[in-house]
């Protein structure tokens, strides 16, 4: 620990103190300063470690931070929040003050902010925002929220095919005081429609007299709006691209959608598919309602209670063989357990291959075999191992003869590698049928699995224990 603390140190005084952003920040805020020099001093930090600092604020001191920042860089701080959490703090403010923040923000941003804000509001809001803003929120607003356009922004710099390389700088130049995403610039052709893109460096450094056709990628990747997320957000990550273009159906340019803006989706995605898995309708955050998290709940619970209901009334159909044989009914949890450990294993598998789109009906059969095969080796393994080890366990701790143990422990041991079998299939088909009818095939959360593979478990344990134990061996306690 002396040593740990030995080198922390000379580490801090070599390479410098990692400087405490948030107590600095908190520090200017909470200060007698003048308002510019306050603002001035602000502007030196990122807005994302302004934006950390809002929750921490008083309703008071966030008034005074929106009083003394200028427009444009609380815009910039307001792109780094949540959109419930921009919502709470532009209410705080003047909405003129409000609709000039989003008026600055991308738009993409601000029609996220403004589909969660109350509507008499949001009316007056969109009122009050600038003339090409309303425009951009009002096109990127037309698109479904599973339609790739909801994503795009409008901040992009486009340009006509017939310039000269000296005409395409200038014209770059002029866009660039309004749009700022310039590392790719788009080309549209005659009638406007999407021609190619030119890489930012490849313009700079081209001569003058050269021909602007040699530096147009005409080949460059595209999306339509209308598009599905779904299916082509697999095609942008294929991408290394900064942007990539949005068209409409005329195939104008409409807007571009980002690497931040598919990290986003990505996310979202996951944590859609996550909420899925723990059998949520939708994803929770930290400070939704009591009301709003029981909504997102109580549906899958439902379905789930169903199933549970079934689960009991198969127990209760084998009444006879657990009034027989008690002692099995120790061991009915050590089945359900392993086959829904199995099915949920072999549905993380599966989601997972399925994000390629691409896959052909062979390789989902090839995926089906090996989570089959997998699923027997396993069996296979546990089950010999259960064998052993319950055999011994009965005979020793039950008081049991070595014949009645150890048939006891072997059918324990065939029911195992069935269920295990039967679950890595259900676990892998169940997803691929979802799929198949065009449902998420993260619908087949965890839970319900883990449900449909207790019904299996069950019926194979008790139906092999009858048959086995009961009707071929005629053991009974």
């Amino acid at each position: 620990m002396v040593n740990e603390a030995l080198k922390d140190g000379m580490r801090e005084n070599f390479f410098g103190a990692k400087p405490d952003y948030r107590r600095e920040i908190l520090g200017i805020i909470r200060s007698n300063q003048s308002p510019g020099t306050m603002c001035d001093r602000l502007s030196d930090y990122h807005e994302n470690d302004l934006a950390d600092v809002l929750p921490e604020l008083s309703q008071a001191e966030r008034i005074k931070l929106y009083r003394v920042l200028d427009v444009s860089l609380l815009s910039g701080i307001f792109e780094y929040m949540e959109e419930e959490e921009a919502i709470r703090y532009l209410n705080e403010m003047d909405i003129r003050k409000a609709a000039a923040i989003l008026s600055h923000m991308e738009a993409d941003g601000a029609v996220e902010i403004l589909r969660k804000t109350e509507k008499d509001r949001r009316t007056v809001l969109i009122d009050l925002l600038d003339e090409t803003v309303r425009r951009d929120v009002a096109l990127i607003a037309s698109f479904g929220e599973d339609e790739i356009g909801s994503r795009m922004t409008t901040n992009y710099i486009v340009i006509r095919e017939n310039l000269t390389v000296k005409q395409a700088m200038s014209a770059l130049i002029e866009q660039a005081t309004r749009n700022d995403n310039i590392s790719t610039i788009f080309v549209a052709g005659e009638h406007q429609t999407f021609y190619g893109a030119i890489d930012l460096k490849e313009l700079i450094i081209a001569r003058k007299d050269a021909d602007l056709q040699e530096l147009i990628m005409t080949s460059y990747p595209y999306v339509y709006g209308t598009e599905a997320i779904d299916d082509c957000i697999e095609r942008l990550k294929d991408y290394s691209e900064n942007s990539i273009p949005v068209l409409d159906n005329h195939n104008h340019i409409i807007g571009v959608i980002t690497s931040q803006n598919v990290i986003q989706v990505v996310d979202e995605e996951m944590g859609e598919d996550y909420a899925m898995f723990a059998g949520l309708a939708a994803e929770e955050d930290l400070h939704e309602s009591l009301k709003d998290s029981m909504k997102k709940r109580i549906p899958w619970l439902l379905v789930l209670l169903g199933l549970g209901t079934m689960v009991s009334s198969v127990v209760g159909f084998f009444e006879q063989v657990v009034s027989r044989l008690t002692l099995i009914m120790c061991f009915q949890s050590l089945i359900l357990d392993m086959a829904g450990n199995v099915g949920t294993q072999s549905l993380a598998v599966t989601i997972r291959v399925l994000m390629d789109e691409s896959l052909t009906a062979r390789q989902k059969l090839g995926l089906v075999g090996k989570e089959t095969r997998v699923g027997f080796c396993n069996g296979v393994i546990l089950g010999v191992v259960s064998f052993g080890v319950i055999g011994l366990y009965i005979s020793l701790f039950k008081g049991k003869d070595l014949m009645f143990s150890f048939a006891v422990s072997g059918c324990i041991g065939v029911s195992l590698l069935a269920a295990m079998v039967i679950s890595s299939v259900v676990g892998t088909v169940i997803p691929l049928f979802f799929k198949k009818i065009h449902v998420d095939p993260a619908v087949a959360s965890g839970p319900l699995i883990t449900t449909v593979n207790d019904l299996v478990a069950v019926i194979t344990y008790y139906g092999l224990s009858w048959v086995l134990l009961i009707e071929m061996m005629h053991l009974a306690e």
